[in-house]
């Protein structure tokens, strides 16, 4: 026979049972997780609010010229801006739910590639110099490789620890 396991009756038990069982400084990361959270989800719903209203603003009162490149800068910022706190959101609720014990250098680099990836739509090409294009183009090059580096890097080392749990066949 089953048995089946007890939910806890109180709103919140089984975040106590884990706080409960957690050392100091864990409890105390997994809560300044938990405000980052709050505070990024905040952010992420003002963010949503301000793209809307940019939208609808350029919808109604201009004219939506998608190929001018303020509208464009405007838009696409605003989604970048967007992707950039929720990716960084999902980190940080991937380290309290305990996945991982800190956020792994995959997800700064990935948040560190839409950031640089933002910054090339924002920019006014007008007034900024090749010296500061080509510095930026540079760092997002190099933020690739290493991005690139290290899921390779991981790729094999799953892809070893999948060939030594299997037993080897042997033919005739």
């Amino acid at each position: 026979m089953q048995q089946k396991k007890r939910r806890s009756s109180k709103p919140g038990g089984k975040l106590s049972e884990q706080l409960k069982v957690m050392a100091f400084y864990e409890r105390f990361e997994h809560l300044v997780a938990l405000a980052l959270t709050f505070i990024i989800s905040v952010i992420v719903v003002v963010a949503l609010f301000r793209l809307c209203w940019d939208v609808i603003e350029l919808l109604l009162l201009k004219s939506f010229d998608p190929l001018d490149h303020n509208v464009f800068q405007t838009i696409f910022g605003g989604i970048m801006t967007l992707l950039i706190a929720m990716e960084f959101k999902h980190s940080i609720l991937a380290a309290s739910r305990r996945h991982h014990n800190i956020i792994q250098v995959q997800t700064v680099l990935l948040i560190s590639l839409l950031a640089l990836s933002r910054k090339f739509i924002i920019l006014d090409l007008a007034t900024v110099s090749a010296g500061k294009i080509a510095s930026l183009a540079a760092a997002l090059l190099a933020l690739g490789c290493v991005y690139w580096l290290i899921r390779l890097c991981w790729q094999l080392t799953r892809r070893e620890a999948s060939t030594e749990d299997t037993p080897e066949i042997k033919g005739d």
